[in-house]
């Protein structure tokens, strides 16, 4: 264990175990000279007075440890570079990447060439290879996006013509009678099957990305928060500190340790903006605006097997893509997510993840006549208060949808920093495609 001093003194043995968990013996820089501490106040990263602190030389830091994190460690890793994971959380995927429908999408939503639809398509395609390959139990068991009126169907042909565009294969038109026959509880007018859709063990695959980056020599510091950032000498420099160092004080929270790295990237999820915002030297006109849709999921009871054998998903709402029905692979339904657009108290509290993330009962009474649209013997009192997730979201009610931001250097000007925003669905579709896409041009 190397012998370092840390900003605060006293307390040595907290400040040990935070070095033992990132678990390697990185260049060491003097630490000799006198460096301003940065602490954490009002949700602000900003300098206090001269103090000796730890510093650390790192290859590369992903920040955020949820699938698309984790996606992009092992991928930089495999490629040989030395990868520092921090979460601010105890473990991985504990936020969105473990809040959501564990569907693999095929591709149908989103507008040609936009982000969203390539990562959408090669990532799919990554996926099932990447579950094949190594045994993360899926399914292929296909979608059906039902029109439940007349007044739906232009909607849908746009999902069929959006689909074809993105080069989804297999799509095909179902008149109402075709699809009841597929599935007969359902009820619909018209139906677009998406073959290629299916479902997935999320931990599975996330707890097999943790090994492979593992493997690759890539290092995992949980319970550890980027306190702030500061450009210097054309690097960011990170100034991190324990997690609950940050929860037991409101302010005046001290670094414990400067980390040099050669390139970060900022994939921290429902708290990237806030996080971009402490990075002294990023100008904040390249900082999206925030928005956080949370959605909740109702679990059907009573029920001897699964009403359906393929996903079933009304026409898209604003924020989401409708309550839909989904089948895990335990064969629980799922029904949900709504959407329930929140606000967020400040900027720390959506780095840490306060949110409430609780499930109101007496949602369930919006979610058995959307439901009975498509599912008309659903029966009363058979809905569960399941889960709920929340949404990184770039755009609010009533604005048109905002894809990916995959920004960079070429961007803000920033040298070796790349910033994910609004990563939401189809984020885990993607994940294994955006971490490709970091690695080609990042590198």
């Amino acid at each position: 264990m190397v012998t370092t001093t840390f900003a605060s003194g006293g307390d040595s043995k907290k400040k040990k175990k935070m070095l033992a968990s990132l678990g390697r013996r990185w260049t060491r820089l003097s630490t000799r000279n006198l460096k301003p501490t940065w602490k954490l106040l009002n949700g602000r990263g900003v300098s206090g007075g001269a103090v000796t602190i730890a510093k650390e030389r790192v290859d590369a830091v992903v920040i955020g440890a949820g699938v698309v994190g984790l996606a992009v460690a092992r991928e930089l890793s495999l490629r040989g570079r030395e990868v520092l994971i921090l979460d601010a959380a105890s473990s991985f995927g504990t936020v969105t990447s473990s809040r959501n429908s564990e569907v693999i999408h095929a591709g149908i939503y989103y507008p040609p060439n936009s982000l969203k639809a390539k990562f959408c398509v090669r990532g799919r395609e990554l996926l099932y290879r990447y579950c094949s390959e190594h045994g993360i139990a899926h399914r292929k068991i296909g979608k059906l996006v039902v029109a439940t009126g007349s007044s739906e169907i232009p909607k849908l042909d746009l999902l069929m013509h959006l689909g074809t565009l993105n080069g989804v294969s297999g799509l095909r038109m179902l008149e109402g009678f075709e699809a009841m026959r597929m599935e007969p509880e359902l009820r619909c007018v018209k139906a677009l099957l998406s073959p290629e859709s299916g479902i997935v063990d999320t931990h599975s695959f996330m707890l097999s990305l943790v090994g492979q980056a593992e493997n690759s020599h890539a290092t995992f510091s949980y319970n550890t928060v980027v306190l702030s950032g500061r450009v210097e000498e054309e690097k960011m420099h990170l100034f991190v500190a324990e997690t609950g160092s940050v929860e037991s004080r409101c302010e005046g929270v001290v670094a414990e340790l400067e980390l040099i790295p050669n390139l970060v990237v900022n994939s921290a999820g429902l708290g990237a903006q806030a996080l971009a915002k402490r990075f002294h030297g990023l100008g904040h006109r390249f900082i999206p605006s925030s928005h956080y849709a949370r959605g909740c999921y109702f679990t059907l009871s009573g029920a001897k097997s699964p009403p359906f054998d393929k996903l079933v998903y009304p026409i898209p709402e604003e924020g989401g893509l409708g309550v839909h029905v989904t089948v895990d692979l335990n064969g629980l339904v799922k029904f949900g997510p709504d959407v329930e657009w929140i606000e967020c108290r400040d900027d720390t509290s959506s780095f840490l993840n306060k949110f409430d993330y609780g499930v109101n009962p007496q949602r369930a009474e919006k979610f058995y006549p959307e439901i009975r649209k498509y599912y008309p013997d659903l029966k009363d009192g058979s809905l569960e208060p399941g889960y709920s997730g929340i949404r990184p979201k770039l755009s609010g009610p009533k604005q048109h949808p905002v894809d990916f931001i995959i920004q960079g250097e070429e961007t803000h000007g920033v040298p070796g920093l790349v910033n994910l925003f609004g990563i939401e669905s189809p984020g885990l579709t993607s994940s294994l495609a955006i971490a490709e896409h970091i690695a080609n041009k990042f590198l």
